[in-house]
């Protein structure tokens, strides 16, 4: 496909793997980018020696372009994009803070940039802080989440319709037919997350991905809105937090709640109980661990096929 999202990332299929923490690791991404779409290493979990390593490997076994994903929100943000720029990658997709801080940094190295919002006021401060590209994610989408609570099929056509950068659809995506979907409402490509999680590649726990499988309607949930939305896996540390909400905890006593590394502690570690399971509410139509690149090949067929047989049928309803 030859559209704003292949042309401005040089890829041949316009999808996007999410960089998720503790799951996009170099094995993902070159899977990934080796099949046609655009891995992105998830820098959020990385610290920056750790990051050089996986940038370097990453370019020995893939030709393809690849980028790394930065949570603007964590700590050590410096040190991350100083790597980025002494190793020279190309594209950043930056999350969770403002944009305008290191957009014209990254692009004076030559770097395409793409920042992640959650409603459209954030699409259109991200528009004027020059990035080349938005990812609008729905409240569907794991991990972290806009307050707002706004769906990936509402904010799109509203994004559409007031920027004019290429547009990224994520959230709730994860086959074929949601892909055309989001493409129908006016993205230029999609981005998919949990999807990539579960696949041998992910660097994730063997539990955390059968949890992910086990997963059905519902079993997923946006909670910490006082604190960072964040979409979780309902389990033991879960039902903690959802207590503590109740309760009424202020964002003080639920940072205590969190401690160290909870994330790491459930998708790295495996700990099914006491971590904190981050996944999409697309979870519940994941039904087997695939190859990444299988993954990629499949989603594209699907996307192609459901497309034929629309326009068939719209010509039926002339």
């Amino acid at each position: 496909m030859n559209n704003p999202i292949t042309r401005l990332f040089g890829i041949r299929y316009p999808i996007v793997q999410g960089g998720m923490i503790w799951c996009s690791g170099w094995k993902l991404v070159s899977a990934v980018s080796n099949a046609g779409g655009l891995g992105l290493i998830g820098a959020g979990s990385m610290r920056p020696e750790v990051l050089r390593e996986h940038i370097v490997k990453c370019r020995a076994v893939c030709p393809k372009p690849f980028g790394v994903n930065v949570p603007l929100l964590y700590s050590g943000v410096n040190e991350i994009m100083r790597v980025i720029m002494e190793e020279g990658v190309e594209i950043v997709f930056t999350s969770a803070g403002n944009p305008a801080v290191w957009t014209n940094q990254l692009k004076i190295h030559g770097i395409k940039v793409v920042h992640v919002v959650s409603s459209l006021r954030f699409a259109k401060k991200a528009e004027a802080a020059g990035v080349d590209a938005v990812v609008a994610e729905g409240f569907e989408a794991g991990g972290h989440n806009g307050r707002e609570e706004s769906t990936t099929f509402s904010l799109i056509p509203m994004i559409r319709e007031a920027i004019n950068l290429p547009l990224i659809a994520a959230g709730g995506i994860g086959n074929g037919r949601t892909m055309l979907g989001a493409m129908a409402l006016g993205a230029d490509g999609v981005q998919i997350g949990t999807r990539f999680a579960v696949s041998p590649e992910s660097s994730a726990h063997q539990a955390f991905k059968d949890f992910i499988i086990k997963a059905g309607e519902g079993d997923t949930e946006l909670v910490l809105k006082a604190l960072h939305p964040v979409r979780l896996l309902k389990n033991s540390f879960y039902r903690q937090i959802k207590k503590a909400e109740f309760q009424g905890a202020t964002p003080e006593m639920l940072l205590d709640l969190l401690g160290n590394e909870r994330s790491k502690k459930g998708i790295f570690e495996g700990d099914l109980e006491n971590g904190e399971m981050e996944a999409g509410q697309v979870s519940a139509i994941i039904e087997k661990i695939k190859p990444a690149g299988d993954i990629v090949r499949e989603i594209w067929e699907s996307f192609l096929e459901h497309k034929s047989a629309f326009f068939k049928q719209s010509l039926s309803w002339q």
